[in-house]
């Protein structure tokens, strides 16, 4: 390998129709379901997919204890693996019938000796389980006008627009012989000191399509192997990638679409095994340090969840404050206890030089003053009990855009907090 090859940083996405997305998919739509019934409910809901020939299996396990009658599992399943768009076994799965896709359901109620630890008010409810997460947030989104605001790593960033767009590509017909099944992949090279962004160099695209895909589809054309690669090809590029990626960052990157040539059906759950928590890095920065905890089918008491949305949050409102270029928090707990058991911020080097000798002391002591990290607060803080996790399921959990619906409050910014770390 040369030595002159320019420093770079590199994340991938994955779309909705992934067969470990569908399982998050399916996950988070049992945890909704449940907190539309009891917002207090604790949930804990795993996943397996597997498509076979001409059929399916979805395996569904866990833990959940509400306060009302549980909603129909099985039938959660199949209509979210349905509306994803497995609808038919040729294509990988097709959820929509009983005869090609069998769910066994094997869900219990949560161990009494988690719950004695977990229920309580903000002084006295502990986390849900020990654990490490991690919150981060940059600048290298600010520079472009289209993703401003994101304060999210620019390579994660374009890597999930590709996946959305490319369900959207999917979801609405726009190529009619896409398949739900995608994947994306981001490279953007570094400057020499490895601080800022210079361009995008390589963008990668795979997604399932049909074996008669081509500009007549479904009727079969007259294409060569050759022909049809090349086709798909093009209309990824133009359907896709120049939707997906602003213009001012398309400087003549490298595209790959489907590099083994094609990605014909079955694909999907047939051609892989799914299972929930399997995309950690792809939910949430696309590399970097990770507690291990995946998201998906935790209801809020689970600090695997609501604590890495939280340490997003504060790191987000460290850089928009403009106390540092880039910020990762790390945090701790043990099951049962209210208040962190660790705690650390590193801001790389890039504080302003008014924050004193021991900067990243100073930014730590700012965010204890003005953030309440104990699990009771942060869901009060985030409004975190409610049904708003299945549109979390697939293109990434952080660098979203909060809704007017609630969705995604981690990343809506609160005045008065940037004001009082701007006060300093």
């Amino acid at each position: 390998m040369s030595d002159s090859i320019p420093p770079s940083d590199t994340a991938e996405s994955v779309t909705a129709g992934h067969p470990d997305k569908l399982c998050d998919a399916i996950s988070d739509s049992i945890l909704d379901a449940c907190l539309r019934i009891d917002p207090n409910a604790r949930v804990a809901v795993e996943t397996m997919v597997k498509g076979t020939e001409g059929e399916a299996i979805i395996v569904l396990a866990g833990e959940v204890s509400l306060n009302g009658q549980p909603p129909n599992y099985e039938e959660i399943a199949r209509l979210t693996a349905s509306s994803i768009g497995y609808t038919d076994s040729k294509i990988g799965m097709d959820a929509s019938s009983n005869d090609s896709c069998q769910v066994h359901t094997h869900i219990t109620t949560q161990s009494q000796f988690i719950s004695q630890g977990v229920d309580g008010d903000i002084e006295t409810q502990g986390a849900g389980d020990q654990g490490v997460m991690f919150g981060y947030a940059c600048t290298e989104t600010e520079g472009t006008a289209e993703l401003r605001g994101r304060f999210f790593p620019l390579s994660a960033a374009l890597a999930q627009r590709l996946t959305r767009r490319l369900e959207i590509v999917h979801d609405e017909g726009i190529i009619p012989w896409v398949r739900p099944d995608g994947k994306s992949q981001v490279t953007v090279q570094l400057t020499d000191d490895k601080q800022s962004v210079s361009r995008v160099s390589t963008i990668v695209i795979a997604s399932q399509h049909s074996p008669k895909a081509g500009p007549n589809w479904p009727a079969e054309d007259d294409l060569s192997d050759d022909e049809r690669c090349q086709y798909i090809e093009q209309q990824i590029r133009k359907h896709v990638v120049e939707h997906a990626i602003p213009p001012s960052l398309l400087d003549n990157p490298e595209v790959i679409v489907n590099g083994t040539g094609s990605f014909p059906d079955p694909g999907g759950p047939y051609a892989d095994a799914g299972l929930t928590g399997r995309k950690i890095i792809v939910d949430t920065y696309g590399g970097g340090r990770h507690g291990g905890g995946a998201f998906s089918g935790k209801d809020p008491s689970k600090v695997d969840r609501s604590a890495a949305y939280y340490a997003r949050w504060v790191a987000k409102h460290v850089v928009a404050a403009g106390l540092a270029e880039r910020c990762e928090i790390q945090v701790a707990y043990a099951i049962g206890k209210a208040s962190p058991v660790g705690f650390r911020v590193e801001t790389f080097g890039t504080t302003n030089s008014d924050l004193g000798k021991n900067p990243d002391s100073t930014i730590s002591r700012l965010i204890l003053e003005n953030f309440d990290w104990r699990p009771a607060a942060m869901i009060r803080d985030l409004n975190l009990k409610r049904p708003i996790y299945s549109s979390t399921a697939s293109g990434g959990h952080f660098g979203r855009t909060p809704t007017e619906e609630g969705l995604f409050p981690w990343e809506r910014l609160d005045q008065s907090r940037l004001d009082s770390l701007r006060s300093h």
